[in-house]
Formats: C-alpha cells, sequence, structure tokens
C-alpha cells in the first residue's frame, strides 16, 4: 500500500507518569532507524506492533531529545560549503 507523504506519519507519546515512550509511525525511514536500534539494542528499544502499513516501538522517554538549532558563523558556513563540494565532486568522478 503507497501512502501519501502527508499519510507517513510518526506520533510520539508519552507522559509524566512513566519512563517509556511509544513511537507510532508509517514512515518507512523512521521504521529502518528504529528496526536497527531494536536489533542493535533490543533491552532498550523494543517492536511491539505492526500491521502492513505501521509500526509501533518502545523505548526510554528519556532517550527523546529536543535540540537547539545549529548556529554556524561565516567561517563555519564557508568551511562546510567547501568540503560539500569537494564531496559532490568525488562523487560525480565515481559515476
Amino acid at each position: 500500500m503507497k501512502l501519501s507523504r502527508y499519510e507517513q506519519e510518526t506520533i510520539v507519546n508519552y507522559n509524566a507518569g512513566e519512563q517509556t515512550a511509544t513511537v507510532y509511525t508509517r514512515d518507512k525511514a523512521v521504521m529502518r532507524k528504529l528496526d536497527t536500534l531494536v536489533a542493535d539494542f533490543p533491552d532498550t528499544y523494543k517492536l511491539l506492533e505492526q500491521d502492513e502499513v505501521s509500526k509501533t516501538y518502545s523505548l526510554p522517554k528519556s532517550y527523546v531529545s529536543y535540540r537547539k538549532p545549529k548556529k554556524l558563523n561565516e567561517e563555519q558556513r564557508e568551511q562546510a560549503r567547501k568540503k560539500m563540494l569537494e564531496i559532490n565532486s568525488k562523487n560525480d568522478k565515481h559515476l
């Protein structure tokens, strides 16, 4: 079943009274990441349910993260731009 981009949702749910969060997703990229974590850390990440379009996982609530946006100064931005140009030119040579 092909889902639209809008239908490929991910919902993270937790409350103050429990130490566990649940993640419901229909996004294949999120599923791949969480499936890898389930395989590598089965005591921490668990697959709870799945059907043909979605999966539900369990993980410690403390692993849900909120981050500040990264601020780059002009010098850092220029270094990153040059590095990406270099990487892209190497990739173009391999094609």
